[in-house]
């Protein structure tokens, strides 16, 4: 586990690290994000948080270190833009509500599909988003939200999602449901809540629908996406601590990965298209 080292010693090392860079500059050197960058949890890494365990198709087989997966390879693709190798990134885990709780982190960035909100940036900072996504309802076949084709028939049905997620506030403002909308501390829970027969419904982003759908769930279906107002896309952005000073180098780098084509290159490679989830209306 990485240390976090203290402000004082923070301090100290900056200033060895400001005569460091004169003298690297001095030199032709570049600003890369290795060694002699005081900025980092630790010097000479790029200490990148992801969920315990964390899923496909974000990160395959729980095993971010392979690069396998939108968010493990997205993750991959900033470090080389901050100038590390691949040799560099060292993984760390975290809950998801721990994440993004004011306070210290024991990471340069936290991915697991933090949506960017602004009740959120008053705890941590956020990257630019690195993918956009919306909300869709799914349902077993035996369910009778299986049959819905329209918001109207899902509101008298009781749905769930994880609490503290653009999926739970979406069951509110997008269905508003005649019951309160059931909150799960994971995705995880969620779906063993539905498998089980206790909610009729759960609200997921589109890539993990497809993936529940598709892999987990037995008998699981689509019922549609929810609607979204132009502008007010579920964004999914890296996670830093609190005015962290590399907010906006890793911003910078996630805008070059977006310029150059690579993160949809990588969400194509990682992550399913919407193909026949119907927006429902």
């Amino acid at each position: 586990m990485p240390f976090r080292r203290s402000r004082a010693l923070v301090g100290l090392t900056a200033a060895a690290a400001t005569l460091t860079l004169a003298a690297c500059t001095a030199g032709g050197d570049t600003d890369a994000g290795g060694s002699g960058d005081s900025e980092w949890v630790t010097e000479g890494k790029f200490t990148v948080a992801t969920g315990e365990p964390a899923y496909g198709p974000w990160v395959v087989d729980d095993a971010p270190e392979t690069g396998e997966g939108f968010e493990a390879a997205v993750a991959y693709a900033v470090a080389e833009q901050l100038g590390f190798d691949e040799g560099d990134v060292q993984w760390v885990r975290t809950g998801f509500e721990e994440a993004i709780q004011p306070g210290p982190k024991d990471f340069d960035v936290n991915l697991q599909q933090f949506s960017i909100t602004d009740e959120r940036r008053q705890a941590v900072d956020f990257s630019s988003p690195y993918y956009e996504t919306t909300q869709v309802v799914i349902a077993t076949g035996s369910s009778p939200a299986a049959e819905a084709t329209s918001l109207a028939d899902l509101k008298p049905l009781l749905i769930g999602a994880q609490t503290g997620t653009t999926s739970f506030t979406a069951i509110e403002t997008s269905i508003a449901p005649d019951q309160p909308a059931q909150a799960f501390t994971t995705n995880d829970d969620a779906k063993a809540a539905l498998e089980a027969g206790q909610v009729d419904a759960i609200v997921v982003d589109l890539p993990t629908a497809f993936y529940l759908t598709s892999a987990e769930l037995t008998d699981g279906v689509i019922v549609g996406q929810l609607p979204q107002e132009e502008g007010t896309g579920d964004e999914f952005g890296f996670v830093l601590e609190k005015d962290s000073p590399l907010t906006e180098r890793v911003t910078e780098a996630v805008d070059a990965l977006r310029e150059d084509g690579t993160l949809q290159e990588l969400a194509d490679q990682w992550l399913t298209e919407a193909g026949d989830a119907p927006v429902l209306q």
